[in-house]
């Protein structure tokens, strides 16, 4: 939501200073520019893009007006979730949970955390390393390894999307200029027009220059950056995972197990003990 209002605060300015100065909105309008700079922008991304990389930032741009940002109630979610997990295998012994990780979607255990349960990324993550604690006897040092190298993996491609769109900012200035090059060039054939038209036409060429800084800066630059964003913090999500079945595997009890992922939490969006302690008994038996 605060998206969509960046983005009416932006066109608020710009177009609201522009009338405080008694401009003529009329002038802000010209298709041909922006068929220039959307278009040379669109192509340059499909020559410096393979298929699978337009796909990844496709699938990306809905994020960046959707709310997906992790809070405070999603991580109480998922450590209250891994207690509960390690909990049933010290009860019960590792096989206890090797229905539900086969099927989580369908399993009583994880319908009790809806949250993490719809996300497919974290879910997949919890339930394959479960399956590799179950089916193998990793030292504590060897699963932290690969859970680490499957972080890293997952960051650099969630990345992708943040590095594409941020290289197309980048040039929409340049293409910006090209739009106004053209612009001026389609002037100097009516120089011999009264300076009225002559002015009317340099202004429309000078809206290519404005379109594409605007875009850039305005527009394109900020969604790659709440790309990066959303990226780092599904980083943090799963090293919060990470750390928890690492200290499990460990020895450590789930209690202090669950305590480990807690404390990778960043800033307001991390419980504090009690608020953990209390989610942790306010779940059904």
């Amino acid at each position: 939501m605060l998206n969509i209002v960046g983005v009416g605060v932006v066109v608020a300015a710009v177009i609201g200073g522009f009338l405080m100065e008694h401009g003529n909105l009329g002038v802000l309008f010209q298709p041909a520019e922006l068929v220039i700079i959307g278009g040379a922008a669109l192509g340059a991304f499909l020559i410096s893009s393979p298929r699978r990389v337009v796909g990844l930032v496709g699938r990306s741009i809905g994020k960046v007006f959707r709310s997906t940002s992790r809070g405070k109630g999603q991580y109480l979610e998922l450590l209250t979730l891994l207690f509960q997990i390690f909990s049933k295998i010290r009860k019960e012994g590792l096989i206890s949970i090797e229905s539900d990780i086969e099927n989580p979607l369908q399993s009583p255990l994880f319908k009790r955390f809806p949250a993490v349960a719809r996300d497919r990324h974290a879910l997949n993550f919890i339930c394959d390393n479960l399956k590799v604690i179950i089916t193998t006897s990793i030292p504590p040092h060897e699963l932290d390894s690969l859970l680490e190298i499957e972080i890293e993996t997952g960051h650099h491609e969630s990345m992708i999307p943040s590095h594409s769109v941020s290289r197309v900012a980048d040039a929409l200035p340049g293409l910006g200029i090209v739009a106004a090059v053209l612009g001026v060039v389609l002037t100097m054939g009516k120089i011999d027009q009264p300076p009225s038209v002559l002015g009317h036409s340099i202004g429309a060429a000078l809206v290519g220059t404005f379109l594409g800084v605007l875009a850039c800066y305005g527009f394109v630059g900020p969604m790659a950056a709440n790309l990066e964003f959303k990226a780092k913090e599904e980083e943090v999500f799963l090293q919060v995972v990470k750390l928890a079945l690492v200290a499990f595997v460990g020895g450590s009890a789930p209690q202090m197990a669950v305590e480990f992922g807690r404390r990778a939490i960043p800033g307001d969006e991390k419980p504090t003990f009690s608020e953990l302690e209390k989610a942790i008994r306010a779940v059904p038996k």
